[in-house]
């Protein structure tokens, strides 16, 4: 009887050696989601391609097995399942069926991530670095220099962290103006515009603006969240107005800014109205918060839109998820009013009962933007100078599954359909 159970543990060990793949499901079995992310990277870095199987248990991932992936995969206390090569085939077989809204696309190369944030220490911190930190791929830090010295071609993805793009500091003047980390940020800003030739720190992020807009055009995948998003839309309408009051720039605003701003300049957002007081932590109305937000945090839960994975793969790979309904969470721009949104802008999450969009996409020339509302999906209120979230107590974040989403979309290739 002991020979006859030896023989089958080593006839088990046999097949089990002779796993063909290793599925990294993406459903509620999985108590690792962020960092499943990062396999899937480091597993590109290794030149092998990857499957995202898309909706499949909550959008798995799928690629050829070596005892190294394995290794690391248990290293980093991700949960995967080892399968035959006819296991695969027979996955790809029935995500591809008509029957089902899955499809499965192939990510080939590991993209080359950068995030445009400050050197200087600020007092917040910012979600996707956390997400990019705590997922461990890698990244490199631009600003200001590196944009205006043509470095962004060097990357496939930008990321934008918490920024104002239109000169005014993030329009912290009237609460913070006598804070060090505030005077040695607008100290840094104006040395940096002086170096570049700018006489003022609006012309210098106007400059860095369109240049932005320029490496998506050709292709590149911009991401932003918070008041990167808002800010960089109104900075690109408010090309060649003075929407600065005089204590961020030493001179005063337009008085007619408003009228000059030219919509067509910017990428999602139009018709919105400046909030021109100096001192109101608000840039425009295209924020759910500026006049008053009423959404009860019991309520704040915006849900992501379900989209055909064959015929629209983009925002399907983007919208990946285990649950399909999200916590809220707040920042200097916490939601997009949707009367302000241009017509071609894609939704891929909304709070309906207060007509709010949350998650939206769009394509410019060769290229693509997704904007993210809030801070930080973790913390409903994130205030200036807070501990930053430990990702390690949410290891499964909905909210933070859709920054790595889009830090993986750039890898994507469709999967080619039988006819």
């Amino acid at each position: 009887m002991k020979r006859w159970m030896l023989f089958l543990s080593l006839m088990g060990s046999f097949f089990i050696s002779r796993a063909d793949y290793l599925l990294i499901p993406m459903d509620y079995s999985q108590s690792e989601h962020l960092k499943a992310y990062g396999i899937a990277y480091w597993v590109l870095e290794y030149q092998v391609d990857v499957d995202w199987l898309l909706n499949y248990r909550g959008g798995s991932f799928m690629f050829k097995y070596t005892s190294i992936f394995e290794t690391e995969l248990q290293i980093r206390n991700v949960k995967y399942e080892r399968i035959s090569d006819a296991k695969s085939s027979e996955i790809l077989a029935y995500v591809s069926s008509e029957s089902v809204n899955m499809d499965a696309v192939k990510l080939e190369k590991a993209p080359k991530v950068a995030v445009y944030s400050p050197k200087n220490k600020q007092p917040w911190d910012d979600a996707v670095t956390m997400a990019l930190t705590y997922a461990q791929i890698p990244y490199e830090v631009v600003y200001d220099p590196e944009v205006l010295d043509g470095k962004l071609s060097d990357y496939d993805w930008l990321h934008l962290h918490h920024e104002d793009f239109t000169g005014q500091y993030g329009k912290f003047y009237g609460t913070y103006r006598n804070a060090q980390w505030f005077k040695d940020d607008v100290k840094s800003q104006e040395a940096t515009a002086q170096v570049y030739g700018f006489k003022k720190v609006s012309q210098m992020k106007l400059a860095v603006s369109k240049t932005i807009k320029e490496f998506c055009s050709k292709g590149g995948f911009l991401f932003a969240m918070c008041s990167a998003t808002d800010s960089y839309d109104i900075a690109l309408a408010a090309e060649g107005v003075d929407i600065c009051d005089h204590m961020y720039d030493g001179d005063p605003s337009d008085p007619s800014a408003q009228s000059k701003l030219d919509y067509e300049k910017s990428l999602a957002f139009e018709k919105f109205q400046l909030v021109r007081n100096p001192y109101t932590y608000e840039f425009s109305n295209i924020d759910s918060n500026e006049g008053g937000r009423r959404v009860p945090e019991s309520m704040d839960y915006f849900t992501l839109f379900e989209f055909s994975a064959k015929w629209d793969p983009v925002p399907t790979m983007l919208c990946q998820n285990h649950t399909k309904t999200v916590k809220g969470f707040m920042g200097q721009t916490t939601s997009f009013k949707k009367s302000v949104l241009k017509k071609d802008v894609l939704i891929m999450g909304q709070l309906k009962a207060f007509d709010e969009a949350r998650y939206i996409h769009g394509n410019l020339g060769q290229g693509m933007w997704t904007f993210y509302g809030g801070h930080d999906p973790e913390d409903y209120r994130h205030f200036v100078g807070e501990d930053p979230t430990d990702l390690s107590l949410h290891p499964s974040s909905p909210g933070y599954r859709l920054i790595l989403n889009n830090i993986l979309f750039p890898a994507a290739r469709k999967k080619k359909r039988k006819t």
